[in-house]
């Protein structure tokens, strides 16, 4: 009996606060910010508050979606950033008017169109990332750090350095509601939180019902075996950068909106922002281990403290070292994390067990 009952325990051991405070960080982190800044500010935990907060995570929240993607893959997108201001400055550009010189005429795009147009751009831009990564094989940071510079340099020659000012147009034109994804609400939530989850929500769809979400973290984990399985590892590739800058696009687009202007310096450092974020989120940056669960906490928790440090009066200074320290600290987690589960694999005939696509190890069944 007594030793039925140690070999019924055995599974138990295994338990540990630690273990679950490591697994559940991300969720910790925002508990605690979000519990600190409420007793510092009486304004810190207000609904207005609150909506105000998310509708600034929706926008490099986004980003940190697409990011998702390409880093499960095992890569890096160092131009969303950039892709984001684009995005603001296109879509500028059009609600001032398209001017045709040979017709004499001023067009007045409708919003609708503008936004097609602008999502196009973003993926055009993601194509050219991932055809140069997929097909020319040139290293992830040095090909979206290129694209990064062209994007930002094309933003600038647009508007000459200039911000447009005014995006709300006018009823007789026909250009009026740009300003309806920064301002206007669904009930009391602001219309960018709203397409920010719905992102969410097919993003997880895709990554967890599809075929391309296996695809995806089999090429992440090990990409020479997932081409051998038959994985088509270069539309992969090329599939997750046009994502990340179809995301960006629309981060664009409600930044625009909300600020009801158009400068092409927007979006600046915000590349680093959605990698603190996926980090955050537990994502491994070697790739084929994450999840949207994880990169939306992530996300939450960056932009919460930011926002937390803003309110009771913190330096900008010292804002980008508290953000960088926890940066440093999500990396250090993860990796204690992962090097944990690579040290202690489970065992099934001698060999290790099998790992499924989030990178833990899957059920064996004994001999």
């Amino acid at each position: 009996m007594a030793t039925n009952l140690a070999q019924g325990a055995a599974p138990g051991a295994s338990f540990s606060i630690g273990r679950i405070l490591l697994q559940g960080r991300a969720f910790f982190a925002l508990i605690a910010i979000i519990a600190i800044f409420s007793l510092l500010s009486p304004y810190y935990l207000t609904t207005n508050n609150l909506m105000t907060m998310s509708s600034h995570v929706a926008i490099f929240g986004l980003l940190a979606l697409g990011m998702l993607l390409v880093v499960l893959d095992g890569g890096i997108d160092l131009s969303v950033g950039s892709t984001l201001g684009l995005s603001g400055v296109v879509a500028g550009f059009l609600m001032q008017g398209v001017t045709l010189p040979a017709f004499g005429i001023v067009l007045y795009p409708p919003v609708w169109v503008v936004v097609v147009l602008c999502v196009a751009l973003g993926a055009a831009v993601g194509l050219v990332n991932g055809v140069l990564i997929a097909r020319f094989k040139v290293p992830a940071f040095v090909a979206t750090l290129g694209v990064m510079y062209m994007v930002r340099g094309f933003a600038l020659l647009m508007t000459n350095g200039l911000t447009y000012n005014d995006l709300g147009g006018k009823t007789e034109l026909g250009n009026t509601g740009f300003d309806w994804l920064g301002f206007n609400r669904l009930g009391s939530v602001p219309v960018g939180v709203v397409v920010f989850a719905l992102a969410a929500l097919v993003m997880s769809l895709f990554l967890n019902r599809s075929a391309f979400g296996r695809w995806l973290y089999a090429a992440g984990g090990n990409e020479r075996a997932a081409e051998l399985s038959g994985v088509p590892v270069k539309r992969v590739q090329i599939t997750v950068y046009v994502f990340s800058g179809i995301c960006a696009a629309l981060g664009g687009l409600i930044l625009s909106s909300q600020l009801t202007s158009a400068g092409p310096t927007a979006g600046t450092t915000y590349e680093l922002t959605a990698i603190a974020a996926v980090v955050v989120g537990g994502a491994a940056l070697t790739g084929g281990r994450g999840n949207v669960r994880g990169t939306l906490l992530g996300a939450f928790v960056i932009g919460f403290l930011s926002d937390g440090l803003v309110i009771i009066g913190v330096s900008s200074y010292w804002q980008t070292v508290f953000t960088g320290a926890v940066i440093v600290l999500a990396v250090l987690l993860n990796a204690v994390q992962y090097r944990r589960r690579a040290k202690k694999p489970a065992i099934s005939g001698g060999q290790p067990a099998p790992l499924n696509p989030t990178g833990t190890h899957l059920p064996t069944t004994p001999a």
